[in-house]
């Protein structure tokens, strides 16, 4: 699959970051130097705990996917 419009993109991006916050909540990081992926969706506007992020990132990363299947 080949991901070239701008919502394949950002449905992809909420996934690795959803995976990321996944291993950040079992005291894993994805990288040494940058930001976590808990700072990057507190940055994108997501509020709460860790699994509050986690729960609503779920829901929207589903939704994004299926928006850019249909498109």
């Amino acid at each position: 699959m080949i991901l070239n419009t701008p919502q394949q993109i950002n449905a992809y991006r909420l996934r690795v970051l959803r995976q990321g916050l996944k291993a950040e909540m079992h005291g894993m990081r994805l990288t040494s130097k940058g930001k976590t992926c808990y700072a990057i969706l507190k940055g994108m506007g997501y509020k709460g705990i860790r699994q509050q992020v986690f729960d609503l990132l779920t829901i929207d990363s589903e939704n994004a996917m299926a928006e850019a299947c249909n498109s």
